[in-house]
């Protein structure tokens, strides 16, 4: 079987919309249980659905990005093992990278699945999951003392509390960023000029947001700029010829 034998097979639909129907089920009986559990403490109806709205609204507008993320990995992984990753755990970001790095280990391109085998699917399926799966089991112990900690930290100076929260967002940019700047290839050459048009793009739509005191704007600011920068990898892709 070949890589895209497997990832359009039935039995991974099969698995994924079992999976999403499961997590889709606990969120309803979670969302069911909250509910009757703020009438029960005397919370009136009327400010509870004032939440739900808002819940709603502040939900939908940044799963944009999520969908086009969805849209964009879809021709590289198929449909079901990308609808997996962005429905339940996972980023945008976080899943190409690793699914990259996979295909590379396995001496492929991204560009190249065509030639890839079954084998080959597993694997980016495998690194896809086991990186994002430690941070699953690692969160229940560690979260709330990571949290104490950095509140603990404010309390007793808000500086040291400001630098770790800075210390945490580096580090996190750190992974992702300085890998660009070390592949010195065509590919790693668009890559670092879609992270600079995203971050100019980023720019000038807070800027407008603040000229026009359109603050609905920073609301759409992460779909906005995931779709031009994609765009603009295409313009990049195109000129490096």
């Amino acid at each position: 079987m070949s890589f895209y034998d497997v990832a359009g097979h039935w039995l991974i639909y099969l698995m994924v919309g079992i999976g999403i129907l499961f997590v889709a089920c606990l969120a309803v009986v979670s969302m069911r249980k909250s509910w009757k559990r703020a009438i029960a403490k005397g919370y009136p109806r009327e400010k509870l659905m004032t939440v739900v709205k808002s819940a709603v609204s502040a939900t939908i507008i940044p799963s944009l990005a999520i969908v086009i993320g969805f849209f964009a990995l879809v021709p590289i992984l198929g449909v079901p093992w990308p609808w997996w990753r962005l429905s339940v755990v996972g980023s945008v970001t976080y899943e190409t990278m690793a699914a990259d790095s996979a295909v590379k280990a396995a001496g492929l391109d991204m560009t190249k699945l065509s030639l890839a085998t079954a084998e080959d699917f597993v694997l980016v399926m495998f690194v896809m999951s086991i990186g994002i799966i430690g941070g699953l089991f690692f969160s229940p112990f560690a979260s709330k003392s990571i949290q104490a900690g950095t509140m603990k930290l404010k309390v007793g100076d808000k500086r040291w509390g400001a630098l770790g929260s800075s210390v945490f967002f580096l580090v996190i940019l750190v992974v992702f960023v300085v890998p660009m700047f070390l592949d010195y290839s065509k590919t790693g050459i668009v890559k670092l000029l879609t992270l600079v048009s995203s971050g100019l793009i980023t720019v000038i739509l807070n800027v407008v947001a603040d000229k026009c005191k359109a603050g609905w704007l920073r609301g759409f600011t992460l779909a906005i700029s995931l779709l031009l920068a994609m765009a603009s990898s295409v313009l990049w892709f195109g000129l490096l010829k």
